[in-house]
């Protein structure tokens, strides 16, 4: 049987972010039994302190980029092709090319939103700017998001049918265990930016540390984006003597063997997200869930069940919540049982692999 051509285009980590890794592990599953995956690496920044940066060897790469789908769609023709698109207009201009080659070639066009901001950049954009981009999208056959909640973004683009919920789901070496720490520890993981929530996970540590001296540990692991942060977050800690570590970014067995020695996962972002990786990873770690009504993060933490939702830029909740999981061992291992479950049920590789699949399959047959 001739499996179907399927062009994936997305970025490769280095450096580790949610869409490269994403895209790895689209291309490294079982989906490639159902379907001839083809892959068009996008990335023309070489690590996250270009991003956003404009230079002219970044133009001459994404020019590079298009000659580079153009043969691929003469050459092996697929069937389908999946197209991330960016919530910034530089950005979807850049990946305006990329459908308007698809479409150009008669290939049918799938596009995926990877975060949850669509709407407040489109709302900010002048009526000539959203006109091309309701104009553009639709000459896809839909959109894929990460969230139920997050399918409003794009009424009035795509009907309803034609918006597709594939939540974020990887497979991880990652036993279910009850933590033994004497001294629980609290584990923060992801870029050390201010739109993290780094700055209100470190004042929530500093209430903490107020009331509970000596009482807990606190690793955090990631990159700093920005000196000036950096600065203040350092700040924080010194002048509190807060019982934090800090440690680089990790990933494969190191990212797992912090996430297995954590008790309590916080990651509390300011702006709109996805479908954070890390929540995924902490889930499959059974771990209780400290974090913000951010893009689909709520369909994954469910208020009480397997952790807490706070408000966003608010360290006394925070610290509030992380208060009652570091003073309620039971409490800490019912919500860890509850995001091990869910992460069973609902965001492992299979699940994700089995959503996307369904979806190729219905947009190729033109189905919705």
């Amino acid at each position: 049987m001739i499996k179907p051509k399927v062009l994936i285009l997305g970025k490769l980590p280095p450096p580790y972010m949610g869409p490269a890794i994403a895209t790895e592990i689209i291309l490294n599953s079982s989906l490639k039994n159902k379907f001839d995956l083809l892959h068009l690496d996008t990335k023309a920044n070489k690590s996250l302190n270009t991003l956003g940066k404009w230079s002219l060897s970044k133009v001459f790469r994404n020019i590079g980029i298009y000659f580079r789908m153009l043969r691929i769609l003469s050459a092996k023709k697929p069937s389908l092709v999946l197209i991330p698109i960016s919530q910034s207009s530089t950005g979807y201009l850049k990946d305006f090319f990329f459908i308007a080659l698809a479409r150009l070639c008669g290939r049918k066009v799938l596009v995926q939103l990877r975060g949850s901001n669509f709407r407040n950049w489109l709302n900010s954009t002048s009526s000539l700017m959203r006109n091309f981009v309701y104009w553009s999208l639709r000459r896809s056959q839909g959109v894929i998001v990460l969230g139920h909640n997050l399918k409003p973004l794009f009424q009035g683009i795509f009907d309803d049918k034609s918006i597709y919920v594939v939540p974020n789901g990887g497979n991880y070496d990652l036993a279910f265990s009850v933590k033994q720490n004497d001294i629980p520890r609290i584990l923060y993981l992801g870029n050390l930016q201010a739109s993290k929530g780094i700055e209100d996970v470190l004042l929530a540590t500093e209430i903490l540390w107020e009331k509970h001296n000596g009482m807990f540990r606190v690793d955090v692991v990631g990159n700093w984006r920005s000196e000036e942060t950096r600065l203040r977050c350092m700040n924080i800690v010194d002048k509190n003597k807060l019982p934090i570590s800090f440690h680089p970014p990790a990933s494969g067995k190191d990212k797992l063997n912090f996430l297995a020695a954590a008790d309590v996962f916080v990651f509390t972002p300011r702006l709109p997200e996805g479908h954070p990786w890390v929540i995924v990873e902490a889930m499959a770690a059974g771990l209780p869930i400290v974090s913000t009504d951010r893009g689909a993060i709520v369909e994954s933490v469910h208020d009480s069940v397997n952790g807490f939702i706070v408000n966003a830029e608010d360290p006394a909740s925070i610290a509030d919540r992380l208060e009652k999981l570091l003073l309620n061992k039971e409490l800490r291992e019912n919500m860890g049982r509850a995001s091990r479950k869910m992460y069973e049920e609902n965001f492992t590789e299979d699940r994700m692999v089995q959503r996307l699949a369904e979806t190729f399959e219905a947009v190729i047959a033109g189905r919705k």
